[in-house]
């Protein structure tokens, strides 16, 4: 063995039996598998259904966006490439109070999206297998042990190790680009009326029918949010990969823009395709039920569906094929990245020390256990798939924005620390990404915001349950005095959310109170980001103490034995 790769072991701050089995096609695909899942068949059709054309403009602002949020991680994947990076950041740079916050939510919001995607390919398989859900879409007892049994096999795969795991995505993920290409390809071909962009309907008029407020509402709630969560894969998996300093940027980057790309031209092969005196005479409220064909399977598949109404009766085929595969491949992804947000976790020691024994493959598999369990009571009788997807889409975004201030905060602690990859225009990159996580959030709706407070507040509850009941003494100091900056955060996104005009998909009784209009509400949310970068800037640990923390992750030995399989 040569002594290059306990090196960059070491160097990972992680469990040493963490493999380095990511090359850079693999933890590229490992993103973009885990961006392209069930988002890209509901998408254009929500999307078009609340902006009309202007649903262009969404897919452009998200991409942009998620570009800026990414970015902001480029330099922090790179400088400290630890799996369950989202929550680890912030242990650095503000400890364990700021860092729990962050990977609770983080955590909370990756272990429903497996649930998601496996409600979404048993959703289409009830088209033709119907002892699968009730008429609501719940589960019936059957489906139920379905899904459980789809869990336990993503379970699987991801137990046996991260080559195992890289394999069988990197297959799936050339299946998925080719569906998405053959999609815009075909349906373009077919149909294009590029009439449609500037229609004049019942209910809008040209190209923002329902203005440019409904095109930026249409970033969470239509899903074009969801569609590129994924990116995070290169940061949550840094630790596992075998050159940090080229496959990290190139993942975080890369990824958004690829998918970015796509999922535009998608957009505009779908607007082009429909009809247009249909159009005219309904409006594009009602493209859902224009595309339907009188079956069931209109309401899950509109892209398969639009398919059949346009003869293509194979591409059909094709997609409902791939309404199992592509959910079913981000399901896959996102077991993997929910244990190692807890496997994170329990190594800053804010979670039971469980969580982050590792077995011989690498692979913590308490936490594999962990999100299957957890998983599983996600199946039980929720709301509809968009309504998940509105909470998933508001919690993940909130742990993203932890990224662009510790960006800052590090060139201030830890000045001298090596970086191999510098992030430029740092001050530019760092507060617009804050600024798009905060809008982001604030166009989902006063709806969604009130259900992510209240999700914050019982992972707190979960946090004095075990500081009280830890008797191994494991749970660090809270670091409260310069973590409570994340709470002044939480709250100002709760006040600008209500007193702001997006009710999301609750509707105009949603309870907002409307104080200010579309321009008000990025003035606000620019002063909610001036404000928050100013507070966490005032709140960062000492440089000495983030040294000392560094060095305690870097040195740590295993917390557990290798476990034979």
């Amino acid at each position: 063995m040569t002594t290059e790769a306990p090196q960059r072991d070491h160097l990972a701050g992680d469990d040493p039996r963490l493999k380095k089995e990511f090359g850079t096609i693999g933890l590229l695909f490992t993103a973009i598998g885990s961006i392209i899942g069930s988002g890209w068949l509901f998408s254009s059709l929500h999307a078009s259904e609340q902006a009309g054309p202007a649903a262009i403009i969404s897919w452009v602002a998200g991409t942009i966006m998620f570009a800026f949020i990414g970015l902001s991680y480029a330099e922090l994947g790179v400088m400290f490439p630890r799996s369950g990076g989202v929550a680890r950041y912030p242990h650095y740079a503000w400890g364990s109070f700021a860092s729990f916050s962050m990977g609770w939510v983080t955590w909370l919001a990756c272990a429903a999206v497996a649930s998601v995607e496996v409600s979404a390919v048993l959703t289409y398989a009830s088209s033709y297998v119907h002892w699968l859900e009730n008429d609501n879409a719940t589960l019936k007892p059957a489906g139920l042990v379905i899904a459980i049994l789809i869990m336990a096999l993503f379970v699987l795969v991801n137990y046996f190790g991260v080559r195992w795991f890289a394999r069988i995505n990197n297959v799936l993920v050339w299946w998925k680009l080719a569906m998405i290409v053959l999609v815009i390809v075909a349906v373009t071909v077919s149909a294009f009326h590029a009439s449609n962009f500037s229609l004049d309907t019942t209910d809008g008029n040209g190209f923002a029918p329902y203005g440019l407020k409904s095109a930026f509402e249409a970033i969470p709630a239509a899903g074009i949010a969801f569609s590129f969560l994924g990116w995070r894969q290169g940061i949550e998996l840094a630790g596992e990969t075998d050159n940090p300093r080229r496959n990290v940027p190139l993942t975080l980057i890369g990824s958004v823009l690829i998918c970015g790309v796509l999922y535009i031209l998608l957009q505009v092969a779908f607007i082009g395709a429909q009809d247009p005196g249909a159009l005219r005479q309904h409006g594009w409220h009602d493209v859902g039920s224009l595309i339907q064909t009188g079956t069931d399977a209109g309401n899950f598949s509109p892209l398969a569906t639009l398919a059949t109404v346009l003869g293509m009766s194979w591409l059909a085929g094709l997609l409902y094929a791939d309404a199992f595969i592509s959910p079913g491949d981000t399901g896959l992804i996102y077991t993997s990245v929910t244990a190692r947000m807890s496997y994170a976790m329990g190594r800053n020691r804010n979670a039971p020390a469980i969580l982050a024994k590792v077995n011989d493959n690498g692979v913590p598999w308490p936490s594999l256990i962990l999100a299957w369990i957890v998983g599983c009571v996600f199946f039980l009788p929720f709301p509809s798939w968009q309504a998940l997807v509105g909470i998933v889409t508001s919690l993940t975004v909130l742990s993203f924005g932890s990224g662009a201030i510790a960006l800052l905060t590090f060139r201030k602690q830890i000045p001298d620390q090596e970086r191999p990859y510098r992030q430029p225009w740092v001050w530019v990159v760092a507060p617009l990404a804050l600024l798009s996580t905060n809008l982001i959030m604030y166009w989902a709706g006063w709806d969604q915001v009130w259900k992510m407070m209240i999700a914050v507040a019982i992972g707190y509850v979960l946090l004095v349950i075990f500081t009280v009941t830890d008797t191994n003494k494991r749970a660090p100091r809270l670091d409260f005095k310069h973590g409570w900056w994340v709470l002044v955060w939480f709250a100002g996104i709760t006040l600008v959310s209500y007193l702001g005009s997006y009710s999301g998909t609750a509707g105009v009784d949603a309870g907002e109170a409307n104080v200010y209009g579309f321009n008000g509400g990025v003035l606000a949310n620019i002063v909610l980001t001036i404000v928050v970068l100013a507070v966490a800037w005032y709140c960062q640990l000492p440089g000495e103490r983030v040294q000392e923390i560094l060095d305690e992750t870097e040195h740590e030995e295993p917390l557990e034995p290798p476990v034979a399989l």
